[in-house]
């Protein structure tokens, strides 16, 4: 058997991917660096994709739509127990950041690669996220202290100072983001932006936060282990961005200076350190044009965007 980075054993002698596609592949080849075994699952539509044919054994998991095969937890479960993994890696989408299915994994006996079921509930939640940061003493957007209502909205908007940005509490990917300039353009945007938020997370909360002209966004990749030891990658500048979503990644930031990275990337780790967090994520700034951050939030996974970091460290985040 292969030796592991530092020269002792792998921790793991199989690993099921709980994925498909690029990241899949992209887990399977370190895998097989380290001498630990694959897993692949495929649903229908995927019977002969290329993670299928990298993984050292593959499990049918079911139908081509995902809700019946890469977001079936027990169909997952199940092919797991068949090929005696030791763990899951979840890579990153379906359930990376679904703390139901790290709880599953841990009744089912199987290791689930990525932080606990409880930072993810944190974390998943915009408003208990800011809570978590404000305590670990991260600067804050001005912004709503809980959901707004129908009801409250206009006077929290007014409170803030307009523009503000109407977000969902469980959003992601951008999906549920609204520009608000006035107080009259607050309630049908809201209707509009709380049935969004339903039919994409299941959950139509909103709260309120200041909208910053022309914002850099920052991310900083961090990792963490189960014995108390953090460190960052530096950070990635995500600002271009169409509709919410990122085009570019680059780092370094050229924006931030010595002193600014240092400041940033030492309150990722704050943030991280107060959560007990473990394994590979990353915590988000926005930082207005006077230089000064805010957390914005934090992605309990590992993200399309690590081989960008990779390049620059030389490191296998993986």
């Amino acid at each position: 058997m292969k030796k592991g980075v530092n020269g002792s054993s792998p921790p793991f002698k199989k690993i099921l991917v709980a994925n498909r596609g690029e990241i899949a592949c992209r887990i399977m080849k370190t895998c097989k660096q380290l001498g630990i075994k694959t897993v692949a699952i495929y649903s229908d539509a995927d019977k002969r994709s290329t993670h299928v044919k990298m993984a050292d054994e593959a499990i049918r998991v079911g139908k081509a739509p995902a809700t019946e095969s890469y977001l079936n937890i027990r169909s997952i479960l199940r092919a797991a127990k068949r090929s005696g993994a030791d763990a899951i890696h979840p890579g990153y989408g379906f359930l990376s950041e679904n703390p139901d299915f790290a709880n599953a994994c841990g009744k089912a006996g199987v290791i689930f690669i990525g932080p606990s079921s409880q930072v993810m509930n944190f974390m998943k939640d915009k408003i208990e996220a800011r809570r978590i940061a404000s305590e670990a003493g991260l600067p804050l957007l001005p912004g709503s202290d809980g959901i707004v209502t129908d009801e409250d909205a206009a006077s929290t908007a007014r409170d803030i100072g307009f523009p503000v940005m109407l977000k969902a509490t469980a959003g992601g990917g951008g999906i549920g983001i609204r520009l608000i300039h006035s107080e009259d353009e607050l309630p049908e945007n809201l209707k509009r932006a709380r049935a969004l938020a339903e039919s994409s997370f299941g959950n139509s909360e909103m709260y309120l936060e200041k909208y910053l002209d022309h914002p850099s966004h920052i991310e900083v990749q961090i990792l963490a282990d189960n014995y108390g030891n953090a460190l960052h990658l530096f950070e990635r500048d995500c600002s271009v961005q169409r509709r919410n979503q990122k085009i570019i990644e680059e780092t370094p930031a050229r924006k931030l200076g010595r002193r600014q990275r240092k400041k940033i990337c030492e309150a990722a780790l704050k943030l991280v350190r107060h959560l007990n967090y473990t394994n590979a994520g990353t915590v988000e700034f926005i930082v207005d044009q006077s230089g000064e951050f805010y957390f914005l939030e934090m992605n309990t996974r590992l993200q399309v965007e690590h081989p960008v970091t990779e390049m620059v460290t030389g490191l296998d985040i993986v």
